[in-house]
């Protein structure tokens, strides 16, 4: 039976406490009940989401996964939960209160789940801090952080604090896009998620690429959610763009983008045949990791569906579902859950 491995799924706690009134400001996500066993999620007064117990309850999920044949979930927080323009003390705060409840329901069921951090980005200081605690006395497995911090790209000179620790915790990050334009033309049609949100993807890993980063921290393993945005399929253009104007493009960099392909890991989110045959294609079909956005509903519904009935190998189709997220995660997750 192959091994399948959901890299991108999310959850919440199943209260959040009242953050505004902690913190004394507004502009935070709470929850309140609602009919059917549901909770709505509210910001700042006004619906942001409808959640169903599968976003919060263990037990709930197990069972949805055995439905569907998932053995793994990696646990990240819903990207609203980022909070980077908050007070860092109080995003820290927030950080420490849904690290421990990943880490807890991880440890309630270790061979069902995987956890990864959040971090108060916006203070690279307390984000390393935090990213020690998490990895050290936690056991998360990773990190996943926004496509940007506030005005920074993930270039900013103010993150090496940041990657140098991943290097040195040998810890991965999961890179998923979030804080999307969403006035003016962005107001209709969902464009900020079916559009935005791989723009923004894009941007995050070229910022890496033409930013020095990953040529400055070769260890790092980073992950694209969302496939990689638009990033696999624009890579020719990216590249004779580096070619054209390195006035503009090799700034601070001189390695040509090509020359990442095959390094970087994207999970396997495109909802599209065509679409995941060019991904593993320019990616590497050891780079591509099944990924569903559960619980929501621009995810892939059946986990790794997509990749069951496309035309690769068996052992290509289980690479994708499980080998290639242990080869991602390593040392003591790939021990735990290599099958012979």
């Amino acid at each position: 039976m192959t091994l399948r491995i959901d890299l991108h799924t999310h959850i919440l706690p199943k209260r959040l406490p009242n953050l505004s009134e902690k913190y004394g400001y507004g502009g935070w996500i709470s929850t309140e009940p609602i009919e059917g066993g549901k909770q709505r999620m509210m910001l700042d007064g006004k619906p942001f989401r409808d959640i169903e117990c599968n976003c919060w309850n263990a037990e709930k999920r197990i069972e949805e996964c055995s439905q569907l044949d998932v053995d793994v979930q990696v646990l990240s927080t819903v990207p609203v939960m980022f909070n980077y323009s908050k007070k860092p003390e109080h995003c820290l705060d927030l950080a420490k209160y849904l690290n421990d409840d990943i880490a807890f329901t991880c440890s309630q069921y270790p061979d069902r789940f995987i956890g990864l951090a959040t971090l108060p980005m916006q203070a690279p200081d307390l984000a390393v801090q935090e990213l020690h605690r998490c990895i050290k006395e936690l056991g998360l497995a990773g990190v996943q952080i926004g496509s940007h911090i506030n005005d920074w790209n993930l270039d900013a000179p103010e993150l090496e604090p940041f990657w140098s620790a991943c290097e040195e915790l040998d810890c991965p990050v999961f890179i998923h896009p979030w804080d999307m334009e969403q006035k003016g033309r962005w107001t209709k049609y969902w464009f900020p998620w079916l559009i935005g949100m791989p723009c923004e993807t894009t941007m995050a890993v070229c910022s890496l690429i033409f930013g020095g980063v990953l040529e400055r921290h070769p260890k790092l393993r980073v992950c694209l959610a969302h496939g990689g945005g638009a990033f696999p399929f624009t890579i020719g253009r990216i590249e004779h763009g580096y070619q054209v104007r390195p006035d503009l493009c090799a700034t601070d960099t001189q390695t040509n983008p090509l020359s990442y392909l095959g390094k970087i890991w994207t999970d396997s989110l495109v909802h599209d045949q065509d679409a995941l045959e060019l991904l593993i294609k320019k990616m590497g079909i050891d780079k591509i990791i099944l990924g569903s956005d559960y619980p929501f509903p621009l995810g892939e519904h059946r986990p790794g569906e997509l990749v069951l009935e496309s035309t690769l190998s068996d052992l290509d189709k289980q690479k994708i579902l499980g080998l290639n997220a242990l080869e991602f995660f390593g040392g003591q997750v790939k021990q735990r859950f290599q099958r012979k």
